[in-house]
């Protein structure tokens, strides 16, 4: 199977182990196991392969996140749990939208299935939002499937609970699938924490969660997809050619974060409203940036205000500062810049950048 660079991936391994500020990141300063509330009963779990797709404590736990009961098969983070979505539902020529900017893998892998992509833009007037009308005209009788992000990672706009469900309409009128990458799901800044989950609003909704990003335990590699019960039993087929079970110990410590993610997400807002604190001081002194400031997630998109390609941008700033900003045209997004606004050293990050625009 040929498929196409992995952009941002591939740019991070070339520069964010080198950089001295790494404004790349979009992990909420990752948790150790001495911060979880986790009892000696960790010593007793076996270490064997456990529950093929997820003890029932952790999907209990996953369940919990949604307002219904839903068919749960865990996976080795989101990035698995997309990539079994993807082999599952699609075929060589199916048509399949994507609205960007977004992951890559919600147009490069269905492409590399031989899909016809339609690539969905959203804009800066419209504060990284769809518009509906546009939306609507994208979607035709034969699309198959509509990736989203929500919140959206890398504007940080957060789809209201109203136009989720008439994007919900919008597919349901072509019996459309949606697949909700719902791994900043919990982090919203404004108003209620959780936003709805497409599972719970649309029968042919599929979300996709993580321990990743809401819960700052990367590196467990923890995800799951909840949906229809034909389509996660789709999966679970697909999932025994590359995935077995998760780690025993991952799967317990899972179980325990959600447990007690109420925790969690005190330390974790903490964190974000004092990263977008500074990043809105940062901005009212530094006119050249144009940002929409994020209603949810852990990333900010930047216009830089110079007419030169973000490659070289954040190459010359890297060089010269040891700041390292993740380049639009890695998605698709040309012109801007990603910013991860809960990294350390935020402040004297974004002070050097300022003193190399000046």
């Amino acid at each position: 199977m040929r498929i196409a660079e992995f952009k941002i991936e591939e740019w991070m391994n070339k520069y964010e182990a080198i950089a001295k500020y790494d404004l790349t990141t979009t992990c909420i300063s990752p948790l150790s196991i001495n911060e979880l509330p986790y009892s000696d009963e960790i010593f007793n779990v076996k270490l064997g392969y456990g529950d093929i797709t997820g003890s029932f404590r952790l999907k209990s736990a996953i369940n919990s996140l949604y307002k219904k009961e839903h068919n749960i098969t865990v996976t080795h983070g989101a990035i698995g749990a997309n990539q079994l979505v993807f082999l599952s539902l699609l075929e060589r020529g199916d048509e399949v939208v994507s609205i960007v900017p977004t992951y890559q893998q919600h147009y490069s892998i269905p492409e590399s299935l031989g899909c016809n992509v339609k690539l969905y833009f959203l804009k800066e007037e419209n504060n990284w939002l769809p518009d509906l009308e546009e939306l609507d005209k994208t979607i035709t009788s034969k699309t198959k499937l509509l990736c989203l992000n929500n919140p959206n990672n890398p504007t940080g706009s957060v789809i209201p609970d109203w136009m989720l469900e008439k994007i919900a309409e919008i597919a349901e009128r072509t019996n459309v699938w949606i697949l909700s990458d719902e791994v900043y799901r919990g982090l919203n800044l404004i108003g209620k924490p959780y936003s709805q989950s497409i599972a719970d609003i649309y029968p042919k909704g599929i979300s996709v969660g993580s321990m990743s990003k809401t819960y700052s335990l990367p590196g467990l590699r923890v995800g799951w997809v909840a949906g229809r019960a034909d389509l996660i039993n789709e999966i679970n087929h697909q999932r025994q050619y590359n995935t077995i079970s998760i780690s025993a110990l991952d799967d317990y410590f899972s179980a325990v974060a959600l447990e007690n993610r109420d925790f969690i997400a005190q330390r974790n807002f903490k964190i974000m409203n004092e990263g977008i604190r500074i990043l809105k001081e940062w901005l009212d002194k530094t006119p050249r940036f144009r940002c929409i400031l994020p209603k949810g997630g852990t990333t900010a998109l930047l216009n830089y205000g110079l007419n030169i390609p973000s490659r070289e941008f954040c190459k010359n700033l890297q060089e010269k500062t040891g700041v390292a900003l993740l380049p639009g045209e890695t998605m698709e997004m040309e012109g801007y810049v990603r910013i991860g606004f809960c990294a350390k050293n935020l402040a004297p990050a974004l002070e050097l950048i300022q003193n190399y625009m000046s």
